[in-house]
């Protein structure tokens, strides 16, 4: 017989069974949560030249597998003027997988109806600035750019799904680079302005969820892809590093004004990517660098949630040196428009020490100089997988802000051999995302208010760090190489049943 525990006073006073009780506390989520998956033009569409389309700064990169595999992101971590040169060559011998990605320009009907199949309600991605404005600063946008997004989005739709689309992920036209100098130009607020407007009043009738800009902290460790700084010779890094964020911020807000002008009920959210860090040891010391750090990124979030430069910058700007130049009424701005949610990409966690030069590094998060975590395992690239710490990150990041929250990336890459059943066994990808999304129902349990999840990479695109296509995150596999070489067919690997399994319970079923 089962125990019976008093349920407090209602109509009339009843016991509930053990069983009852563990029903009625289940973690579970919100009836209407946005499950789905997430990509970027840059890393995905492909057809760099086709359809007016200008290049992107991520169009310069470059893989050449004959490195040796640690030598693969350097490139990622940093730019020079002899790159951005060859690569405007028409002649260019280097390779550029991101000008090919995985041909989703080509494919995107086949590609959505395979989401459609995982019952995806929502679908992240990004509109490529230069399909719309090849060069950036063109009074008139191409419209082939613009019947090229119309098609996907009715492809969308077509099958209920949600379309969340972020304005700028690492996809500035190179122009604005080469004769503008990147975001550190005010000039580059208004381009970016008139781009988010067109494409508001564009598709105000299909897109309700927007976000401005993928990863905006990123600029700490990547400002070419950023705010089109090329580090290379660049004097006084960290001042152009925040000058182009502040006007990234001003732009962002103005973006957030115009899109609720335009599309009533439209929802706009900021991104950033979100390691959570952790104290090396209980040694003050160690927490205190911990908190300095981690607001490297809280800061980007600050400012955009809460419309305001928080108490902290003024000493952080200091020490950095940095001195912003700014406009009457750009406070103004900022506090009138912050954003709807807040989301944010989360991998890894990263352990932190006031002396780490005495410790040993973690492979992989070396965007953070993060510290090797002994109670984590590693990734194939080294990164520390950490479920719990997502809970925490949520719970850390809801009572900062108390806005809604939105994962917008989470994933695992790994290499993934396809079967003579063509299909690929990826547990190792279900154990991971499941761990996570276990962590996510126990943040909402917490009262979280969470109401999306897209995991990174839902089929297998270029990767952001590498360049390779062997770095795979997906449900679906795209027979192509890292030299751009297959017959691009798309396969379904076993996470793909699975998170449609997972869907379909909303969550229950893990």
């Amino acid at each position: 017989m089962s125990v019976a525990f008093f349920i407090g006073m209602a109509e009339e006073d009843k016991l509930m069974t053990s069983e009852e009780l563990i029903k009625e506390t289940y973690r579970a989520f919100p009836q209407d949560f946005l499950w789905g998956g997430a990509t970027a033009a840059n890393q995905l569409e492909g057809a760099y030249d086709e359809d007016g389309k200008g290049l992107s700064v991520s169009d310069v990169y470059t893989f050449d597998n004959q490195l040796p595999k640690s030598e693969w992101t350097k490139q990622w971590l940093g730019m020079t003027h002899e790159q951005v040169n060859e690569a405007q060559k028409k002649d260019s011998t280097a390779f550029y997988p991101k000008r090919l990605g995985n041909d989703f320009y080509h494919h995107y009907q086949e590609d959505i109806k395979l989401f459609s199949e995982m019952d995806f309600k929502c679908f992240r991605m990004s509109i490529a600035w230069t399909r719309i404005f090849p060069n950036g600063d063109e009074l008139e946008p191409n419209e082939a750019g613009l019947e090229f997004y119309d098609r996907v989005f009715d492809e969308l739709l077509k099958y209920g799904i949600e379309p969340i689309v972020s304005l700028s992920h690492y996809e500035m036209p190179l122009y604005l680079v080469t004769e503008y100098g990147g975001w550190t130009n005010r000039k580059v607020v208004d381009f970016f302005v008139r781009f988010a407007k067109t494409v508001f009043e564009r598709y105000q009738s299909k897109v309700k969820y927007w976000m401005t800009f993928n990863e905006i902290n990123s600029v700490k460790h990547h400002p070419y892809v950023s705010v089109g700084v090329i580090e290379e010779g660049c004097e006084d890094l960290d001042q152009q590093r925040f000058q182009g964020a502040h006007h990234q911020f001003v732009a962002s807000a103005l973006a957030t004004k115009y899109c609720h002008e335009i599309i009533p009920g439209s929802l706009v959210g900021c991104m950033i990517s979100y390691q959570l860090l952790l104290p090396n040891t209980c040694n003050p010391e160690d927490v205190q660098a911990t908190v300095e750090a981690q607001r490297t990124s809280l800061f980007f979030s600050d400012v955009q949630a809460r419309g305001y430069y928080p108490a902290y910058t003024a000493r952080m700007f200091k020490e950095k040196g940095v001195v912003l130049k700014t406009e009457p009424g750009d406070a103004q701005i900022l506090r009138e428009n912050p954003v709807d949610y807040v989301s944010f990409s989360y991998y890894m966690s990263s352990t932190i020490s006031a002396h780490p030069e005495q410790l040993t590094h973690a492979e992989g998060n070396l965007i953070t100089g993060g510290i090797s975590n002994p109670y984590l395992k590693s990734s194939e690239w080294g990164w520390q997988i950490d479920p719990i710490s997502l809970r925490i990150a949520l719970n850390q990041l809801y009572d900062r802000y108390q806005k809604p929250l939105f994962i917008a990336e989470n994933g695992l890459g790994a290499i993934d051999e396809l079967t003579t059943e063509k299909t690929v066994n990826d547990d190792y990808r279900i154990d991971y995302l499941q761990a996570h999304i276990q962590q996510m129902k126990e943040a909402i349990y917490d009262g979280v208010d969470l109401f999306g999840y897209t995991m990174w990479g839902c089929i297998d695109i270029v990767s952001a760090s590498t360049s390779q296509m062997s770095k795979r995150y997906g449900f679906i596999y795209v027979d192509q190489n890292d030299d751009g070489s297959g017959s691009k067919q798309r396969y379904k690997k076993k996470s793909f049943d699975w998170y449609r399994d997972v869907i379909a319970t909303n969550g229950d079923n893990l």
